[in-house]
């Protein structure tokens, strides 16, 4: 039996450190998962016991002392060229889409299911990659593997690929020794994402191509044809009043015609300064309320929110991430300032040692139907269950919104965009029948 240094998280996210007997390294993390703590670090105690006597030999001469210098500064050398030489490849590479992302996890998670040490099935997939990018992260998570780092560790240097709920994920599984399954509810978790994104998206592309179409209809009206009607009723109605609507109709015209290169800037100048408010928090957040209190998209968004927020928290618990963790994971993924928000003081209620619930309901963004759910999840010791069921239950929702909104923006954009041509081409009708009834007179 030896003695094992452990550094280790309880239940509540709290750190604590210790020694335990064990038989080997391994035992030695089974022992501590089994008191309920979550290790993140196991070593040897004679082990690092023997490194400071080694360092601190009283033989050691100041020959002896520079010669180990000069073999410690050679040591370190070769792990610096590595880490440049691995940022090389991913220098000015595309990105590595999340569908990408979610292939590669689920064939990793078909590999190593099917007995494929991990290595091989970073080597099987290397081959098969297209993208760049991805293929040189293979390479080195490979490389990294090899050389005596784990799977979780690997994926750290990769951070603009893989997130923290992804390291975490995989870190979890590798300490429980389920990464097959670790990696297999991280596929079905990003399909599931990917999905409800996809379908959030779809219902903003509608309403946005017909903006942007009715935008450029009425700039071409303003700017090409609206002028040459104008000049026609200079020539004929020679200096006779036109009707209010006609004059309200040729002032826009004349004004945008007459400032075009300051029209053009001052929406570029808007989009810009649009752009650069919303990456302050404060911007962000005054964005994100907007969005969630939005007609029509509002609860579209909150739903989705939701069902994000729920699937991800479920999913890290699931495999075993600690609650804590797992909440400040969540609040950094949520995609919303405000939900995330939200999460924060979930976050500290429970570091306090208070349940989920009571916070939830305080924030007043969350549904009175979640926070039951949770509330009767924590009580029965099915949490992570209960918010899989709450996470499914408003993806569905999220269905029946999208249909629900694109079967309602339809008419509503074609109206918009008919009144608004509509009123375009009576302003330009109704000198032309006052000309025509002057011709019959």
């Amino acid at each position: 039996m030896a003695s094992f240094k452990f550094v280790a998280v309880d239940p509540k996210g709290k750190e604590v450190s210790g020694t335990i007997e064990a038989g080997s390294e391994d035992e030695a993390f089974n022992l501590i998962k089994g008191q309920g703590y979550f290790p993140t670090k196991v070593t040897d105690a004679a082990a690092a016991a023997a490194k400071p006597k080694l360092k601190k030999s009283p033989g050691q001469g100041p020959a002896a002392k520079k010669a180990a210098a000069k073999s410690k500064s050679k040591a370190k050398k070769p792990i610096k060229q590595k880490k440049k030489a691995a940022g090389k490849p991913l220098l000015g590479a595309r990105k590595v889409k999340p569908a990408e992302l979610m292939v590669f996890t689920r064939q990793l998670a078909t590999l190593v299911d099917a007995g494929l040490p991990l290595v091989r099935g970073l080597e099987v997939l290397d081959k098969q990659e297209k993208n760049p990018t991805m293929k040189a992260a293979l390479k080195q998570m490979s490389e990294s593997i090899n050389s005596g780092g784990t799977f979780a560790e690997s994926l750290v240097q990769h951070p603009k690929i893989f997130d923290k709920l992804f390291v975490n994920m995989v870190r979890a599984g590798e300490l429980g020794g389920v990464l097959d399954t670790v990696l297999l509810s991280l596929s079905v978790f990003m399909e599931k994402v990917q999905k409800i994104k996809n379908k959030v998206v779809s219902a903003m592309v509608y309403p946005c191509v017909v903006l942007f179409m009715a935008v450029c209809i009425v700039f071409f009206l303003m700017i090409v044809i609206i002028p040459k009607f104008e000049m026609i009723f200079n020539d004929i109605l020679d200096g006779q009043a036109l009707p209010p609507l006609t004059n309200f109709v040729l002032a826009i015209s004349q004004g945008i015609t007459e400032y075009l290169p300051f029209t053009i800037g001052g929406v570029i100048l808007i989009v810009v300064a649009f752009k650069m408010a919303v990456k302050t928090e404060k911007g962000r957040y005054a964005l994100d309320t907007v969005k969630l209190k939005a007609p029509m998209f509002g609860s579209l968004f909150l739903k989705s929110s939701i069902a994000r927020f729920s699937r991800t928290l479920g999913t890290l618990m699931d495999s075993g991430v600690p609650v804590l963790q797992a909440l400040s994971i969540v609040k950094e993924t949520s995609g919303n300032q405000v939900i995330g928000n939200a999460i924060s003081g979930i976050h500290d209620a429970v570091k306090e040692g208070e349940n989920m619930a009571p916070p939830m309901e305080s924030s007043k963004v969350f549904p009175p139907m979640v926070i039951g759910m949770v509330e009767v999840g924590e009580e029965t010791g099915e949490l992570p269950a209960m918010l899989s069921r709450i996470a499914d239950n408003f993806e569905d929702e999220v269905d029946n919104a999208v249909a629900s909104i694109t079967s309602v923006i339809e008419p509503i954009m074609i109206v918009a965009l008919a009144v608004i041509v509509g009123t375009i081409v009576i302003a330009l009708f109704l000198p032309l029948i006052k000309i025509i009834q002057g011709l019959n007179g």
